[in-house]
């Protein structure tokens, strides 16, 4: 069904000019143009459109011949990039809908790293492995065809830049007025394709305050094992995604309703289980909703932090494993943090440039208990003091952390060099263990009296 132009609400002017660009060159060299997606559904909802793509009848190689500025990537799918400057506006060639049981998945079109074992061919461009999932697919087709090839019928229209009309042909604009989340096709057998669908159909409810219908809904909870065989590292672009993009807290709770969370996060779902680190869960709840309220005021958020939060109660219950006792030092907080990130990377691999800020800033922790004495201050001068600061007043919000010692740090910020030295020259000395961790630093060997360590 096409919408004509003055029955529907999108403009050009709210669209991207390199967009435009795009969708018009293809337009004047032959081929048919349209935006489509996320950007047409976020159009109607009178949002801004974070990406602007483009879908067409030209093949890859014939889209880079009309653009100088264009790169083709991926395997699975060839797609094309354009790019202007730090806009990248991906154009896709429609995809055929050769079998309708095994529709395509519309994310990670670039999966470059994942591996292909025993496919199954159905023709000379697709493959699936034994479990159903499609790991390769450059089968080519009409914009009828492409459409049943996407994963929600909101994210399925095509904004037409040859008559400025909608084409909705799975009734995508009456669930967007409706509010309403529905997958194309039969849900189990979606899923079954690409398991990732379920965290997409938790992302898109959190963030557009949609209803998840019920076909779709009811058999999340059944198949959320399915994403233990999801690339760890595509697990990772959806946790930022999910966690990262202002509406973190609601998808939380909604990865918890349908028992997601515990596949991505398998040990901090455990220990949540567990009374001692009951609060833990609080804890997270209230950093997600720190993090959605700095993304609103467009402030900068860190997936260290983020991971951070989510791994707490697990490095907690590993010291606890190991038999750490209630105030372990230096060298098992260390290991305990080595052995749930190892664990981890099996589940969301969490990438070197995040991990190792990562475990800097829970090592930070004890630290913030030893206030005598001039060398404290250089506690301040860490590169990982603000978010570790940031961290300290989190557990001191639920209780775990004395809130007379994030006030002290709090106050200490502001103060002048002069006035620092005083303050922390006027408290007595202290002794290695407080708040239940010991301070970290070299451990002294003990002496022998009368005479030397013994080597």
């Amino acid at each position: 069904m096409a919408i004509p132009r003055p029955e529907h609400s999108v403009s050009r002017r709210s669209i991207s000019p390199n967009a435009l660009k795009v969708l018009y060159r293809l337009k004047d060299a032959g081929y048919q143009a349209f935006l489509v997606g996320g950007a047409v559904r976020d159009l109607l909802l009178g949002l801004t459109p974070k990406d602007f793509d483009v879908a067409t009848n030209a093949l890859p190689e014939e889209v880079r011949r009309l653009f100088r500025n264009c790169r083709l990537i991926g395997r699975r799918f060839r797609l094309a990039h354009v790019h202007f400057g730090s806009e990248i506006i991906e154009v896709a060639t429609f995809r055929a809908a050769s079998a309708p049981e095994r529709e395509d998945a519309e994310s990670d079109p670039d999966a470059e790293g994942e591996e292909i074992r025993e496919p199954v061919e159905d023709s000379e461009h697709r493959a699936f492995d034994t479990r159903g999932r499609i790991l390769r697919d450059n089968s080519y087709g009409t914009v009828e065809e492409d459409v049943w090839r996407r994963d929600f019928a909101a994210n399925s229209l095509y904004y037409n830049i040859d008559d400025l009309s909608i084409w909705d042909f799975a009734d995508g604009v009456a669930d967007i007025n409706a509010r309403r989340l529905k997958l194309i096709g039969d849900p189990e057998t979606r899923y079954r394709e690409d398991p990732v669908r379920m965290l997409r159909a938790v992302r898109f409810a959190a963030k557009l305050d949609f209803t998840i219908e019920p076909d779709t809904e009811q058999p999340i909870s059944r198949l959320a094992h399915l994403l233990d065989g999801v690339p760890p590292a595509r697990l990772f672009d959806e946790c930022l995604k999910l966690f990262l993009s202002g509406f973190g807290a609601k998808s939380f709770a909604l990865l918890q309703k349908y028992g997601l969370f515990e596949h991505l996060f398998p040990q901090t779902a455990a220990a949540f289980a567990l009374p001692p680190y009951a609060y833990a869960r609080e804890m997270l709840e209230r950093g997600l909703a720190n993090t959605d309220a700095r993304v609103l005021a467009d402030k900068p958020v860190t997936p260290t932090f983020l991971f951070a939060i989510l791994l707490w109660s697990a490095v907690l219950r590993e010291l606890n494993e190991r038999e750490a006792g209630p105030a372990p030092d230096f060298a098992q907080l260390m290991q305990a943090c080595d052995a749930v990130l190892k664990a981890q990377q099996s589940r969301v691999a969490i990438p070197r440039r995040f991990a190792v800020p990562m475990r800097e800033l829970l090592m930070l922790q004890p630290r913030f208990n030893r206030r005598s004495g001039v060398k404290s201050l250089s506690l301040l001068q860490h590169p990982r003091f603000r978010a570790a600061y940031d961290f300290l007043l989190l557990r001191s919000e639920v209780g775990v952390a004395d809130p007379e010692l994030a006030a002290w740090w709090t106050q200490v910020q502001t103060l002048p060099q002069e006035e620092r030295v005083a303050l922390v020259q006027a408290r007595p000395p202290e002794p290695e263990v407080a708040g239940g961790t010991v301070a970290p630093g070299r451990r002294r060997r003990r002496r022998r009296r009368g005479g030397a360590a013994r080597s």
